[in-house]
């Protein structure tokens, strides 16, 4: 039986609109990936080093919070500290911590759980004595030599927030989808701020390597139970004329967790926050940056928009499933050739981002299995449509210095 030619045009329409509004984070994505590869430009001459406080959240890390309390004392001047939150621990983490010499304070609050809870306590306590530049980290990352200084004296030349690189190793023995794993995450936390940061825009915070003014940080809503506190943070400061910076030459290490169970749990949180924040934030930095005529917040919402790699490729592939059909029935060939672009931007960046900064440490060949890595994202993104996440849980930690 013939399809009417009035409902074969209006998929035709339907697939178009759906084709152009896919191009709009693949361009995006493609154009930052291309920008992070040229040479960036000169920054003004920092400030002096400025006096730091380091507050490193904690819940339940005494067997592995000493090599990063250790990690950071190292980095530190006599007029700097570090001051440990031991948020709603039931182990050893605050003996641990106090035993390296860092300032420990603990929180109990049995209703009031996550990250932004703690930080808010920890924000409190340092009123009394306020630094120049708070830096939070993770109590589960390594910050490189010469962290601290850098994105501290950033942040106070630039009275912004200033974010390191975040990166995650891979695991002893990994696995083809933990290198696919450590690649998405390089391009989330390194290649595409760093494209930003080329462009002259700002970017998103990535939870830990930040530094903020002192200022900056006082007058911060920190205080929620959000599982993606650190990207609503970014936007909160951002809105309010505090846009991030981005340091590349600064860099905090983590470690992929190696039980399937630990990294399905990590990527749920991560994932789900990303798409919550995407849905509910994208339309009012649209808003808000047409009407106060900001261009940083409208490249903010662009850079937002785009969903995780995996995501977007199951739209891509899904969409150029359905076009391809629709062209067999009889529509015309635009919605595949527009898709067809969208697919070369999305692999083109995907390779050049691979190509410029993980091509010693992941082989050409793991890159085969990049679609067992999508297939196994599938129930994740389903039960963000059925059920999505949206309470704060700690990812359990494979040995001592594992990451989040």
């Amino acid at each position: 039986m013939a399809i009417p030619e009035f409902l074969m045009r209006t998929i035709e329409i339907g697939l178009v609109a759906l084709a152009i509004l896919l191009l709009i984070p693949t361009g995006v994505l493609f154009l930052e990936c291309i920008a992070a590869i040229f040479p960036g430009r000169r920054s003004r001459p920092l400030a002096d080093r400025p006096e730091v406080d380091v507050l490193v959240p904690a819940h339940n890390e005494a067997p592995g919070i000493r090599p990063t309390l250790e990690n950071l004392q190292a980095q530190l001047t006599p007029r700097d500290r570090v001051v440990v939150i031991a948020d709603n621990c039931n182990d050893q983490t605050a003996e641990v911590a106090s035993s390296t010499g860092v300032t420990v304070i603990e929180r109990f609050d049995s209703v009031r759980r996550g990250k932004g809870y703690a930080l808010d306590y920890g924000v409190r306590f340092l009123e009394a004595d306020p630094p120049e530049v708070v830096v939070i980290m993770d109590a589960d990352c390594v910050a490189e030599p010469g962290t601290i200084h850098r994105i501290a004296q950033m942040a106070l030349t630039y009275n912004r927030p200033v974010q390191a690189t975040y990166l995650l190793e891979q695991p002893a023995k990994p696995s083809p989808r933990d290198a696919i794993s450590a690649l998405a995450v390089t391009v989330k936390n390194l290649v595409r701020p760093l494209g930003m940061s080329r462009l002259g825009q700002p970017c998103l915070l990535t939870g830990t390597g930040m530094a903020f003014p002192w200022a900056v940080i006082r007058s911060a809503s920190l205080a929620s139970g959000n599982i993606v506190e650190d990207m609503n943070l970014a936007l909160d400061l951002a809105d309010a004329g505090h846009p991030t910076m981005f340091c590349a030459d600064a860099q905090v290490t983590g470690v992929l967790p190696k039980q399937a169970s630990a990294a399905k749990s990590q990527r749920t949180r991560w994932e789900h926050g990303h798409l919550q924040t995407i849905v509910t934030q994208v339309p009012r930095l649209l808003a808000t940056a047409i009407s106060k005529g900001r261009f940083d917040l409208f490249a903010l919402a662009l850079d937002l928009s785009i969903p995780p790699l995996s995501l977007l490729v199951m739209l891509w592939a899904g969409l150029m499933a359905i076009a391809l059909v629709a062209y067999w029935l009889g529509t015309s060939i635009l919605p595949v050739a527009l898709l067809g672009i969208a697919g070369a931007m999305i692999l083109t960046a995907i390779v050049l981002a691979w190509a410029a900064f993980c091509r010693k440490t992941i082989p050409a060949t793991t890159l085969l299995a990049a679609p067992l890595y999508v297939l196994w994202k599938i129930p994740l993104y389903f039960k963000f449509l059925v059920k999505p996440q949206t309470k704060w849980v700690r990812t359990e930690r494979d040995h001592p210095n594992s990451s989040k």
